[in-house]
């Protein structure tokens, strides 16, 4: 068994099976696997006035429903389906691995699915309500797509040129800022700078800051963060672009504005704290507030914990986690259970028994003509013990099984009251009660395009293309800019050495010396040598990195363009001597794909 497997644990011989799903896969200290597990529970194990509250709000949905159909079941069938029904709870616990006596499945129910499919297959069961043991509540866990006029907007129709918009503007968004401003880019970026820089002021004033902050680089950094922007921002739009009011508001007469965020608000002791309730409580803010941070506001508490993200301390421990859940174990082996149940009361060797542990008068009038319970044979190979001891009822082998796995028997019992306690049974979809399907998208940036981004700073600068999002960039000069970079009239005779350029760059560094000579094979038609003074640096994964300059060969020194590039090299072998390269490297990746790459920056 593994994590996420539903699995069957037996914590008493006579009751029937716990059903838990596995989170986690532990050993302890003396050598023994402990599995943290999340708690289902059956409908036996849940008091009356919740099954009959759960009915009641099944009945209401299938009410609500356009064209309702109802599968016929017989009593039978009805019965047993009874025992398929599971309620999810949030309740987690350890048990020991050796108590796993199987595996089964749990599924959400499945509306537009014949609830017979779950009678057809062993071991599966399936829930749509969460029980909570502690407030004894039943909750649903599935979402509704919400459609209709109480989720959903009417879109007004589109006005034409020219018409006036009667719309009351005060219960419409707010603007923020103006794209059309009349201040330029670089008026905007040394209003910004001052903001900074009355920040750090106002830091250096500041007592509380002082402590905190004690260098000026620190202080420096904290007026940097985009709360001093956005305040800088939001003052030049509500003057109307005025640089010379908005640079009076930035320094009042009582002293210089200063502008901090949640994550320059709290404490040391006050991080500490919340990343402790964390721990506990994950991403539960309420609990966090009620327990840990009574003091702080949720929405505080929210802002602080998107900046914490952002932060070293949330890098970190994400790699402490990573590799603890590494280290932890990711599935046991659990052998077939052969010991004998303290219920079994007959042993026939393998014979089929027609008595049921004792005379024929015994079985008569301890079950009413009945030997088994549940299905009434009289014959079995094994016998089992089952309800009150005074009652002297037995099941056979396969009801015993049955019992043990569904919490209940095959056919109804005089000791188990009949109960409608089943939730109505359908196989029509219901709007309200799908699950909306999210679409996920990948947007897949090419190489050039990375590399465009560094190349071409003088032209597109991202920031001031934010501020004013409806002007378009310049995508011709941009790729003027690549062209002019790259060399595309030597690219135009050697088609193969652009894309092999932009793409990886695959070599072999044939000494370990700082000089060393380094060929690249790029296309068939042409080797380019490069020369170039190695300048490795030993990083933390074991990569050697180094700066190049691409040299072209004599006949084609017309075109011969300084190409800097980043070589990255996992294995560099100290080959030949010194005077000159004692190898080459291949012309594929895939022939020595661990050897070593040079990629672009």
């Amino acid at each position: 068994v593994a994590a996420s497997h539903y699995v069957f644990f037996e914590n008493s011989s006579s009751n029937p099976y716990l059903i838990r799903r596995i989170e986690e896969l532990n050993k302890t200290a003396s050598g023994n696997v402990e599995a943290k597990v999340v708690c289902f529970y059956r409908r036996r194990d849940i008091s009356h006035s919740l099954i009959q509250l759960a009915d009641k709000h099944a009945k209401e949905l299938e009410e609500e429903k356009e064209t309702p159909t109802e599968i016929e079941l017989t009593e039978k069938q009805k019965h047993q389906l009874r025992h398929r029904e599971l309620f999810l709870s949030r309740q987690y616990e350890s048990l020991p691995a050796t108590h796993i006596r199987g595996k089964c499945s749990v599924a959400l129910l499945n509306e537009t699915e014949s609830v017979l499919s779950y009678l057809d297959k062993d071991d599966t069961f399936f829930y749509s309500l969460v029980y909570d043991p502690t407030q004894k509540t039943l909750l649903a866990d599935k979402g509704e797509i919400r459609v209709g006029p109480r989720f959903q907007a009417d879109v007004p129709e589109m006005l034409q040129e020219g018409e006036p918009d009667d719309r009351d503007q005060t219960k419409l968004e707010e603007k923020l800022w103006d794209p059309e401003c009349p201040l330029t880019n670089k008026q905007i970026d040394q209003f910004l700078v001052v903001a900074r820089a009355v920040g750090t002021f106002a830091r250096a004033l500041d007592c509380s800051s002082s402590v905190r902050q004690p260098s000026l680089h620190m202080s420096a950094a904290a007026a940097s963060r985009d709360i001093t922007l956005f305040h800088a921002m939001d003052t030049l739009h509500r003057l109307n672009y005025d640089l010379s009011s908005a640079l009076s508001v930035l320094v009042p007469a009582g002293g210089p504005v200063l502008c901090r965020d949640e994550m320059e608000e709290w404490s040391a002791s006050e991080a500490a704290m919340f990343e402790e309730a964390l721990e506990k409580y994950g991403k539960d803010f309420n609990d966090i507030r009620q327990d840990f941070l009574p003091w702080k506001s949720l929405t505080s508490i929210i802002e602080y914990y998107y900046m914490w993200k952002t932060t070293d301390r949330y890098v970190q421990q994400k790699r402490l986690k990573a590799a603890e859940a590494e280290s932890k174990l990711k599935q046991v082996y659990i052998p077939t259970y052969n010991k004998p149940n303290p219920n079994q009361i007959s042993v026939t060797n393998g014979k089929m028994a027609t008595v049921n542990g004792a005379g024929p008068g015994a079985y008569h009038a301890a079950g009413g003509g009945r030997a088994c319970e549940s299905c009434y044979t009289m014959q079995s190979a094994q016998w089992y013990s089952w309800g009150p001891p005074n009652m002297q009822c037995r099941l056979c082998v396969s009801c015993w099984m049955y019992w043990k796995k569904y919490g209940g028997l095959k056919m109804p019992s005089r000791l188990l009251p009949r109960s409608n306690h089943m939730m109505p049974m359908r196989n029509s979809g219901s709007p309200k009660s799908s699950m909306k399907t999210k679409q996920a998208f990948l947007l897949k940036v090419s190489r050039l395009t990375k590399m465009a981004r560094h190349m071409c700073r003088d032209i597109i600068k991202l920031r001031r293309a934010a501020r004013r999002p409806f002007v378009p960039v310049n995508c011709g000069a941009v790729k003027a800019e690549c062209k002019s970079a790259f060399n595309f009239s030597y690219a135009s005779s050697h088609p193969t050495f652009m894309s092999q350029c932009v793409a990886t760059v695959f070599l072999t560094c044939v000494h370990a010396s700082m000089d060393s000579h380094v060929y690249v094979h790029v296309g068939e038609p042409s080797t380019v040598e490069v020369s170039a003074r190695v300048r490795a640096a030993a990083l933390a994964d074991g990569w050697r990195s180094a700066g190049l300059s691409w040299t072209l060969p004599q006949q084609d020194r017309h075109c011969t363009h300084s190409l800097n590039v980043c070589v990255c090299s996992r294995h560099v072998e100290g080959v030949g001597g010194s005077g000159g390269p004692s190898a080459q490297a291949p012309s594929r990746p895939e022939e020595h794909p661990d050897q070593c790459g040079a990629v672009l920056r």
